[in-house]
């Protein structure tokens, strides 16, 4: 896929054919220092919605809650809601800019969408974003469990207490306290999507306590997707491979980033729009008779 890409007041020929370190760009923004990233401040921008994905009212009057939509992955995923027909509320930390060009982009559409600032790391944020939500929208049919943090780390020792314990809380804590809030109000045919990574099932050794919590996610999947699927509320997850998203300058250093994704059968990284219709097919009816599954969308990447 080629064509030119603009966002802002900035301009880019984007060419899908090959990895982050063959697109047609002459700069990789330097490493970013804070989690989990800035998508404004990077070079070049993620693509985050394809102009050729038409909504098709898949998720009609659907409301959801993606963790983390301000940018990267839930970005794309919001925004393939809003075009499907859903209204969108969207927790972040603080990285402002990107939520609101994120908001302003859902609405210029057409859909609505309401940000919520805070850390889902706090059990009273959690109970406010149900509470916000129920209040604006009446309801909740789709969790996105989106929001992560990861941090490049070359052994064990190199992990601080301190680094370990915000990876656990963002990762796991956060996803357990917002899933145990958003249940009572889910209901038949609803759905709760988790984020995992690709690490999980070949163990970076640069990311020992991420890929830790990403192995976690794989088992709740599985053992709440069992729990619920009675209810007909579906539990899966996407094991994402290497997409450029503001996590990735946010944890690595600028030296291995061009390299990033090469691994893959396909010899590249993918942009986020990438994965946004996987999202739709496990929010939407499409998916009815699935859960407690992992979906690889990682460019054929070849995993023990």
């Amino acid at each position: 896929m080629e064509y030119d890409y603009k966002f802002g007041n900035k301009s880019y020929n984007y060419c899908g054919k090959v990895g982050i370190q063959n697109t047609k760009y002459d700069i990789l923004a330097p490493e970013q220092k804070k989690q989990p990233g800035l998508e404004y401040l990077m070079s070049p921008l993620p693509i985050f919605d394809n102009p050729k994905y038409i909504g098709s009212g898949k998720l009609k009057d659907k409301v959801a809650i993606i963790t983390g939509g301000d940018s990267g992955l839930g970005r794309a995923a919001a925004i393939a809601f809003a075009k499907e027909g859903a209204c969108i509320v969207i927790p972040y930390l603080d990285e402002h800019v990107d939520a609101n060009e994120t908001k302003n982009y859902i609405e210029k559409i057409g859909g609505k969408c309401v940000l919520l600032s805070g850390d889902i790391t706090e059990k009273e944020f959690c109970k406010k974003i149900v509470d916000t939500t129920i209040e604006k929208f009446g309801k909740i049919n789709i969790l996105v469990n989106n929001a992560g943090v990861q941090y490049q780390s070359d052994s064990l020792e190199q992990i601080s207490d301190s680094q370990f314990d915000r990876t656990m809380k963002v990762n796991i804590y956060g996803m357990f306290y917002l899933t145990k809030e958003v249940l009572p109000h889910l209901n038949s045919g609803d759905s709760i999507i988790n984020l995992t990574s690709v690490t999980t099932f070949y163990g970076d050794p640069q990311l020992i306590d991420y890929v830790t919590t990403k192995g976690a996610i794989v088992g709740f999947t599985r053992a709440l997707a069992r729990n619920l699927a009675l209810k007909n509320i579906r539990v899966n997850a996407i094991a994402p491979g290497f997409f450029w998203t503001p996590l990735q300058p946010a944890c690595w250093v600028k030296e291995k980033i061009p390299s990033l994704g090469a691994d893959s059968a396909m010899a590249r990284g993918a942009m986020p729009y990438e994965l946004a219709p996987t999202f739709v097919f496990l929010a939407s009816d499409d998916s009815s008779y699935l859960t407690g599954q992992v979906i690889h969308n990682n460019g054929g990447q070849v995993m023990a």
